[in-house]
C-alpha cells in the first residue's frame, strides 16, 4: 500500500471588523482595500443592512425599513445587529458561511457593538482606524453639522478603550489615503494563505 497523501492544511476563516470615530475614513480605506484586492475572491467585504435610505450617500448598503429590519432580526437573518444614531445595522447571516469556507471577511462595525461581534465570531480581528484630533475635526467640520469647538469637545468624549478577546490593529489615517490604504491592504492580506492552488 502506498503512502497516504499528506493532509490538506485547514484554512481558518476570520472576521475583520473595522471601527473608528466619525471622520477617521473607515469607508475610504475599505474601498481602497476592496479595489486593490478585487483579484482575491477569498477576501469578502460585507454589505451591511441598514435602516437608511439607499440614496443618502456614504457606504454601499442594503436599505430596509424599520419593520423589515425587525423581521430579519427576529427570523435569524443577522449574525450581529446593533443600533446607533437612530439607525439599525445588521451583518447578514451569510457572513458565517463565508468564514466557514476559510474566507477573510471584512465588516464595517461599531466600537460599542464589539462585544456582540466577539461573541458571534471567536476568530476575529479589530482594525481601529484613527486620525489626529485636528484632522478629525477638519473632516467633520466640512460636513457642516457642528462648530469646530463642538466637534473637538465631542471627540474628547468619544475615545473608548478597545479591550476584548480579539486581536487589535491600529491604522493612523491622518496622512495620505495611499499610505493608510496600503496599511489596510497589508493588514488584510496577512490572514490569507501563503499559497493557492491554481
Amino acid at each position: 500500500m502506498g503512502d497516504a497523501s499528506p493532509a490538506r492544511p485547514t484554512i481558518a476563516g476570520r472576521l475583520i471588523v473595522v471601527v473608528g470615530p466619525s471622520g477617521a475614513g473607515k469607508d475610504t480605506l475599505m474601498s481602497y482595500a476592496a479595489q486593490h484586492l478585487k483579484e482575491r475572491p477569498e477576501v469578502v467585504f460585507v454589505r451591511r443592512v441598514i435602516t437608511r435610505d439607499g440614496g443618502s450617500g456614504g457606504e454601499d448598503h442594503d436599505a430596509v425599513s424599520d419593520a423589515e429590519f425587525r423581521r430579519m432580526a427576529q427570523s435569524g437573518g443577522f449574525t450581529v445587529w446593533w443600533e446607533a444614531h437612530g439607525l439599525c445595522y445588521g451583518i447578514p447571516i451569510e457572513t458565517r458561511h463565508q468564514i466557514d469556507l476559510g474566507h477573510v471577511v471584512v465588516a464595517n462595525g461599531s466600537r460599542a457593538a464589539l462585544p456582540h461581534f466577539s461573541a458571534a465570531f471567536p476568530a476575529m480581528t479589530v482594525i481601529n482606524v484613527t486620525a489626529r484630533p485636528e484632522v478629525l475635526a477638519t473632516r467633520l467640520e466640512l460636513r457642516g453639522r457642528e462648530t469646530r469647538d463642538e466637534i473637538l469637545q465631542r471627540l474628547q468624549r468619544s475615545s473608548p478603550q478597545l479591550v476584548g478577546p480579539y486581536e487589535l490593529l491600529t491604522i493612523d489615517n491622518s496622512g495620505s489615503i495611499e499610505e493608510a490604504g496600503q496599511a489596510m491592504v497589508d493588514a488584510l492580506t496577512r490572514y490569507l494563505p501563503a499559497f493557492s492552488c491554481r
